[in-house]
C-alpha cells in the first residue's frame, strides 16, 4: 500500500519533458511508481486533475538562514511550492559565528530557541527543530572575513588566510554545501580578487559550489562578471552568478555583453550558471549606495561618520556626484528601525524628503542615521525586458533573494520585498501567460535545475527512487499576491506541498506537518 497517491494530474518531471497524464505513488519519502495506479490502494488520495504535479521547488537563493528557526511553517516559500531553500547567500551565513563575526542587524534583534557557533551546531539546531522545507547552506565570506579582521579595509596576512581557510574546510566537512561573496558589501568589497579565489579553491577541493553577489551590477557588470569567471575558471569550482541583472537604465545597454561574457566563458569550459528573482526592482540596505570609504570599520564606524559634519558632508558630496538628479526617483523605502521613520514604509524617497523638509540626498543620510543603518529600500532600476531576456537563458534559475515571511508572528512586522512571497507563481503566471518560457522549462528552471547545481542528486525530479518533493497547482489559479504596497501577501493556487513524504500544505492550507531536512 502507497502513503500517498496522487491521480490524474498532468505530470512535468522537472527534466523539461512535456507534460503527460500520470500517477504518482509515494511510499516513506520517496517516489515508488508512477504510471496508472488506479489498482493501487493508498493510505491518502489526492485527485489532481486539471492540476499540474511537478518536483518540488529549489530556491536558488534565499535568506532564511535564521529566521528557519523561528518560523518553522515557512509560510512565504510552502506557499509558492518551495520544498528547498540554498541560503547563507550574498556572504552572509548563520554560521560559522567566531571572532568578530556577528549576524546581520535583521537577524541578530530577534530571538531563537538555541544557540550555535559552528556549522554543525546550527545544523544540529536547524535539524532538532524540523521546519518545513529542506535547507542547503553556504558559507558567507563576509561572515568568515569579519571573524578575522573586522571590517578593516586591508588585505590578509598568510595566517589569516589559513585561518579562513580552515574555517572553511570545517564548515564544508560539517555539511555546508559551498562558499558565498557578497563583494558589494563591506567587508568583502575590500577582499582582492586572489583571497576570493583562494576560498574558491578550499570549497572546489570539497565538491561545493561558489556564488557570487558581485561586485557590481549596474555600470561596473562586465568588469564584475569578468572577475567572477576568473574565480571559476582559476579554481575549478560550479560558479553561479546571484541575482543577474543590468541595475540602471543607463546600464540596460549593457545586456549583449553580459550575456555574451557568460555564454564565451560557458564554451570555454567555465561551470557557470546563475539565478534571478522575476521583479524589476532589487531590495537591500539603503546604505549600500555609500561609498567603501564610508563603510570601513563596519556600522559603529559608519554610524560616526554620519554624525561628524565634516564626514556627513563628504558622504552628501560624494553620493551626489556618484548618481544623476534622477536617481532618487527611484527608491522606495521599506522596512525602518526608528519609531519616528515608520511613516516612510512603502514611500518614495523623494515624498519622504517633502515630508522631512530635505533634499532626497539629506533625507538619506537622515533616515540612516536614525535608523542606526536599519534601513531597507527598493531600488527600482531595471528593465522588464532585460529580466524576461535573463530569465530565458538556459543556464538562469529561480532564486526569491528573500527570507521566509509569514503574515503574522514575529516575522510580519518588517517590509519586504513582494519577492519573499511571490517570486515562483509569478514566475509560473509569467509561463502560463506567454511571457516567459514554456511550462516545462519554467518548471526546470525551478527543480532540476537548481538540483543538479547544488549537488541533490536525489531531489528535483519526478522519477522512481526520488525523494518525494512534490507539489500540485492549479495553473488557471497560480499567482502572486503580494505587492509593494501589501507585501505580506500569501500567493495563491499552489494547492498541495509534499516535503519528503509528507503532506505539509492541502487544500491550500498548512497541515501543521513538518519533515524538512539539511540537506
Amino acid at each position: 500500500m502507497l502513503d500517498i497517491k496522487i491521480k490524474g494530474g498532468e505530470l512535468l518531471d522537472g527534466t523539461g519533458n512535456p507534460a503527460v497524464s500520470a500517477d504518482v505513488g509515494i511510499f516513506r519519502d520517496k517516489i515508488r511508481e508512477i504510471g496508472d495506479l488506479s489498482a493501487v490502494s493508498a493510505k491518502t488520495t489526492i485527485d489532481a486533475k486539471g492540476k499540474c504535479v511537478t518536483p518540488g521547488f529549489i530556491d536558488a537563493h534565499s535568506h532564511s538562514d535564521t529566521y528557519l528557526l523561528i518560523q518553522l511553517s515557512a509560510h512565504s516559500k510552502i506557499y509558492q511550492g518551495i520544498t528547498t531553500e540554498i541560503v547563507g547567500n550574498c556572504g552572509a551565513s548563520a554560521a560559522p559565528l567566531f571572532g568578530s563575526a556577528h549576524m546581520p542587524s535583521d537577524w541578530r534583534d530577534k530571538t531563537y530557541p538555541g544557540n550555535w557557533h559552528s556549522v554543525a551546531e546550527y545544523r544540529e539546531l536547524l535539524t532538532r527543530l524540523t521546519p518545513a522545507v529542506n535547507v542547503g547552506l553556504l558559507i558567507g565570506h563576509n561572515t568568515l572575513r569579519t571573524g578575522i579582521a573586522g571590517y578593516e579595509n586591508r588585505p590578509l596576512t598568510q595566517d589569516e588566510m589559513a585561518e579562513m581557510r580552515r574555517r572553511l574546510e570545517q564548515g564544508l566537512d560539517e555539511g555546508a554545501r559551498g562558499l558565498s561573496t557578497g563583494l558589494l558589501y563591506s567587508p568583502g568589497m575590500f577582499a582582492p580578487p586572489e583571497e576570493i579565489i583562494e576560498l574558491a579553491k578550499v570549497a572546489a577541493r570539497k565538491g561545493g559550489i561558489y556564488a557570487s553577489h558581485m561586485r557590481s551590477e549596474s555600470k561596473g557588470l562586465l568588469d564584475a562578471i569578468r572577475e567572477t569567471i576568473a574565480v571559476g575558471r582559476a579554481s575549478g569550482i560550479r560558479t553561479q552568478i546571484s541575482h543577474l541583472k543590468t541595475s540602471g537604465r543607463g546600464n540596460w545597454d549593457l545586456i549583449e555583453r553580459a550575456l555574451g561574457l557568460i555564454r564565451s566563458a560557458k564554451d570555454d569550459g567555465v561551470d557557470l550558471a546563475a539565478d534571478r528573482y522575476p521583479y524589476t526592482s532589487s531590495c537591500t540596505d539603503l546604505d549600500v549606495i555609500f561609498p567603501a570609504w564610508a563603510e570601513e570599520g563596519g556600522n559603529v564606524a559608519t554610524l560616526k561618520r554620519l554624525k561628524n559634519p565634516s564626514d556627513r558632508a563628504r558622504l552628501r558630496e560624494d553620493l551626489l556626484k556618484s548618481r544623476p538628479d534622477n536617481y532618487w526617483e527611484t527608491i522606495v523605502i521599506a522596512s525602518t528601525n526608528h519609531p519616528d521613520n515608520a511613516r516612510f514604509k512603502g514611500a518614495k524617497l523623494t515624498d519622504a524628503a517633502k515630508q522631512l523638509g530635505m533634499e532626497p540626498v539629506d533625507a538619506i543620510l537622515h533616515i540612516t542615521a536614525t535608523d542606526e543603518l536599519r534601513t531597507s529600500a527598493f531600488f527600482f532600476g531595471m528593465s522588464e525586458d532585460n529580466m524576461i531576456r535573463i530569465l530565458a537563458e538556459p543556464y538562469v534559475m529561480l532564486g526569491t533573494d528573500a527570507s521566509l515571511r509569514a503574515p503574522t508572528g514575529p516575522l510580519s512586522h518588517d517590509y519586504p520585498h513582494p519577492r519573499a512571497y511571490g517570486s515562483f507563481p509569478r514566475f509560473l503566471r509569467m509561463s502560463l501567460d506567454g511571457k516567459s518560457v514554456a511550462l516545462p522549462e519554467a518548471v526546470r528552471k525551478m527543480t532540476s535545475l537548481p538540483a543538479s547545481r547544488f549537488g541533490f542528486a536525489d531531489r528535483g525530479v519526478i522519477a522512481c527512487g526520488k525523494k518525494a518533493d512534490i507539489v500540485v497547482f492549479n495553473p488557471a489559479t497560480v499567482r502572486d499576491t503580494a505587492t509593494y504596497s501589501a507585501p505580506h501577501q500569501l500567493a495563491q493556487g499552489i494547492e498541495r506541498v509534499i516535503v519528503n513524504g509528507v503532506l505539509t500544505l492541502a487544500n491550500g492550507k498548512l497541515t501543521g506537518f513538518r519533515a524538512g531536512r539539511f540537506l
